[in-house]
């Protein structure tokens, strides 16, 4: 699929750090292997696409379900729809460990929500536990 079918991708891109660190994760320095610059920008090409074709083919199915908003089960809709249909399970997973993940951020933040303390408050108390520390350790 050329780029006039989704609009055209030039200023989309992903993070080369990112995408390097995953990279890296993958062909650690110790297995000998390099992954050239070259590469790494045809991967994120690639990677632009396909997000691009999975985001497309899962807006068409929201549309026809005449929802507004892309849920994860019109991704997994898309990806089978797409001949991706192997990778949806471990997709899943990965989707619920992020779930999991958000839930314990809410959880902070919801913590000095229920305080009941204004932000002047938690930051007197902020600085008061800093003397401390500095008085005991300084």
């Amino acid at each position: 699929m050329s780029d006039r079918e989704f609009g055209g991708n030039d200023d989309l891109s992903l993070p080369k750090a990112t995408v390097q660190k995953i990279v890296t994760e993958i062909l650690p320095p110790s297995s000998g292997l390099v992954f050239g610059k070259d590469a790494r920008d045809l991967l994120i090409e690639c990677c632009v696409e396909f997000i691009t074709l999975i985001s497309s083919e899962a807006n068409d199915i929201s549309e026809k379900e005449s929802k507004k908003t892309i849920a994860c089960d019109h991704i997994t809709k898309a990806l089978e729809q797409l001949g991706f249909g192997a990778y949806v399970q471990e997709i899943m997973e990965v989707a619920n460990e992020h779930k999991e993940q958000l839930k314990g951020r809410e959880k902070k933040s919801n913590k000095l929500e229920q305080s009941g303390l204004s932000v002047d408050q938690l930051l007197a108390m902020q600085e008061e536990a800093f003397r401390d520390a500095a008085q005991r350790h300084g």
